[in-house]
């Protein structure tokens, strides 16, 4: 029998079809840094990531953007929001201040991941100006003037800075969410959900956008 060219199974549901099939098997790995993972492993690590991020607030249907490098957060990251029924949206490492500020309104994104910087790009400075607020508010009580639906700043590692929360804040916080809240979170996805909003853009003009389900192939 012919197999279908496509399953109806979310991305969290493959990841643990990859765990139950070769759970000792590499599944990620940062020869650079020296940083490897087992499916088993990086599963635990992604389910750390998505409680934390349950606990933060994030709710179904939000968006959490990420402007970062390939840093071996970034694929825990789109497999945890995958887990929550949440929305990732990938930033194009090499934006500057009008385009980020662009993405955030139009997206209404309320979470953004970031990273130090690029190249010559400043993410830090770039988001502090933008979000001047970081530095006088509270970051769990976060009211943007310019970006309204933003709540929350992250920074892709375990450094702390004014406003944001760490990776590793982020991943201790886990500890806030029950296994039957998880459990019930994961069961109200369906493979018709939005998984991933991408932006592109040519040599005009702002970008525009273009979004997946979790149906796989």
């Amino acid at each position: 029998m012919e197999q279908p060219i496509t399953r109806d199974i979310t991305l969290g549901q493959l990841l643990d079809e990859a765990v139950r099939r070769v759970p000792d098997n590499e599944a990620v790995v940062y020869t650079d840094r020296d940083y490897r993972e087992t499916w088993q492993q990086f599963s635990n690590t992604v389910d750390r990531v998505a409680k934390g991020l349950m606990a933060l607030g994030v709710k179904k249907g939000d968006k959490v953007a990420i402007w970062a490098t390939n840093v071996p957060h970034w694929v825990t990251l789109q497999f945890a929001v995958a887990r929550i029924g949440a929305i990732l949206i990938t930033v194009n490492i090499n934006y500057k201040i009008s385009e980020i500020e662009y993405i955030l309104k139009q997206s209404e994104a309320e979470n953004i991941f970031i990273i130090d910087g690029y190249r010559d790009t400043d993410y830090m400075s770039i988001i502090y100006e933008l979000v001047p607020e970081l530095r006088t508010q509270p970051r769990d009580h976060l009211r943007s003037e310019r970006f309204p639906h933003l709540q929350r700043v992250i920074f892709l590692g375990p450094e702390k800075h004014r406003g944001m929360y760490s990776m590793n804040e982020v991943m201790a916080m886990a500890a806030q969410t029950s296994k039957a809240e998880y459990e019930e979170r994961q069961a109200s996805l369906s493979t018709h959900d939005v998984v991933m909003m991408q932006y592109t853009s040519g040599t005009t003009g702002f970008p525009t956008t273009t979004s997946a389900t979790t149906a796989t192939g």
